[in-house]
């Protein structure tokens, strides 16, 4: 005779079949029903877990009495009332046989049919992990099949041993796992980016691919190829041999920079260029959300390319506002707005304001927030600069020709206007692009981007940062009132 063990929900009832405590939980009930029992009959919450076979004498009036053979009980005499059980004292399951003198089930009956349960309890645990991963797969094998008229190349976890040497040489690693230096077969170099396992669902490893991967722009890196391969991901990029822009403009001796000005002045009309060919130049506007230093890659003749749109966003050309339900970026470059609607609603102005944030690094050679320097003063250096171009005094960047003191000026003028507080003071990237092509005498001086108190376009006298603290997070969006495009 066959007894199956069926999963419902809470509150099902089959009359005198009870549930089985040990491997119920808040959301579902265990049964233990007999064959006979009519299939459709079942409530549709109901679903088997495993059936198993139990001989005819253990089934007494519909109610199962279940008994097993344990291994090393086979000595013990039950005839004579010589029982099977646990050794006491012991952390492992060796048996011993006891004389057991009252009628009733054996202790060590009772205890594997406990442990049974458990097990059966762990099973259907593990079954429905495989098979969320199991969907998760089907998920991004959907995504890849309809992505197949892109046509970067698929390759398996053993083509990426092969074209990195079994991962020899590590370029960098981060959050989202590590970037290996490899070779394809033509011999062209590239960067192999394995996500870590932990990625779950897959939405950051199909985010980057159906973003980056129908992007073709100079200033935008290019997607060679991908691998999923199971839970292993990852992602194929054209190699950059003069790694981020991050490198460079944080110099520990800031007198001797490792690029000129008008280097400098080139790369932020070539990242300017690249997001504004991300706002307008796509079939779908994309959103980066993540624009900074280290996401800054430079080819070997230093122009640069944005890469990492694992946070990107698609939205049509016609929607200016994007819904968000929590803030994503990094500190430091992210935008007012993305932490509090007090400033205004989330669109491609976001990414100016890290464009901006951006350009004042680039300018300064460090961090824009830095507590090592002498001054307190320069501890956060948008407020510092931003004081003394309102001034009209010199920057103090240590520069001694009078063109890269305009290029100085020029990049910090832009910088300034691409943090204003409120995202309707930024201009938009194509006028930044003109603006940074343009001549110094052209340029406006912007207002005080630190005076949130004020309404838009209105200037004060003395910035200071005093809303860093009073920023609030974003609550999520009532359903309906706008597109939410994650």
């Amino acid at each position: 005779m066959y007894i199956t063990v069926v999963n419902c929900s809470v509150g099902v009832s089959f009359g005198y079949h009870k549930k089985i405590a040990c491997m119920s939980d808040l959301e579902h009930d265990v049964f233990l029903l007999l064959s006979t029992y009519r299939v459709e009959s079942l409530p549709l919450s109901c679903q088997s877990i495993e059936t198993l076979e139990v001989p005819s004498p253990y089934v007494i009036d519909n109610y199962v009495n279940l008994k097993w053979d344990i291994p090393g009980c086979s000595r013990c005499d039950e005839a004579k009332r010589w029982m099977c059980g646990f050794k006491d004292k012991t952390h492992t399951n060796e048996t011993t046989c006891f004389y057991y003198r009252n009628e009733g089930t054996s202790l060590g009956s009772f205890v594997i049919f406990v442990a049974l349960l458990i097990s059966l309890k762990f099973y259907h645990s593990w079954k429905l992990e495989r098979e969320k991963d199991r969907e998760n797969r089907l998920n991004v094998e959907k995504f890849l099949e309809d992505y197949k008229s892109l046509k970067p190349t698929r390759y398996t976890y053993a083509d990426l041993k092969r074209m990195t040497d079994q991962f020899k040489e590590k370029l960098g690693q981060g959050g989202y796992g590590s970037v290996y230096k490899g070779t394809l077969a033509n011999g062209d170099l590239v960067a192999v980016k394995i996500l870590q396992e932990s990625g779950g669902d897959g939405k950051d490893f199909i985010n980057e691919v159906g973003t980056i991967g129908r992007i073709h722009h100079i200033n935008v890196v290019r997607l060679l190829g991908f691998c999923t391969d199971n839970l292993k991901r990852a992602l194929i990029y054209e190699f950059m041999p003069n790694e981020s822009l991050e490198k460079f403009i944080f110099s520990s001796d800031a007198k001797n920079p490792l690029l000129s000005w008008e280097k400098l002045k080139d790369i932020a009309i070539g990242i300017a260029r690249g997001i504004e060919y991300l706002h307008q130049g796509c079939d779908q506007r994309i959103l980066h959300f993540d624009i900074k230093p280290h996401n800054i890659l430079l080819d070997h003749n230093f122009n640069p390319k944005i890469s990492d749109f694992g946070l990107a966003k698609l939205c049509s050309k016609g929607q200016s506002i994007v819904s968000m339900t929590a803030a994503r970026g990094t500190m430091g470059y992210i935008a007012p707005e993305v932490f509090s609607r007090n400033f205004g609603n989330v669109s491609c102005k976001s990414d100016i304001y890290s464009f901006g944030m951006l350009l004042l690094e680039m300018v300064g050679g460090r961090k824009n927030i830095d507590v090592t320097v002498e001054n307190t003063s320069q501890v956060y250096f948008p407020v510092w600069i931003y004081n003394r171009l309102h001034h009209g005094e010199e920057l103090g960047l240590n520069i001694v020709a009078v063109e890269d003191a305009n290029i100085a000026k020029k990049l910090t003028t832009v910088a300034l206007w691409c943090i204003q507080w409120y995202p309707g003071d930024r201009p938009a990237m194509k006028s930044v692009v003109q603006m940074l092509e343009g001549s110094m005498e052209s340029l406006m001086m912007p207002p005080n981007p630190f005076a949130t108190s004020a309404p838009p376009n209105v200037d004060t006298t003395t910035p200071e940062i005093t809303h860093v603290g009073n920023l609030t997070t974003i609550a999520e969006l009532e359903e309906g009132k706008e597109d939410d495009i994650s």
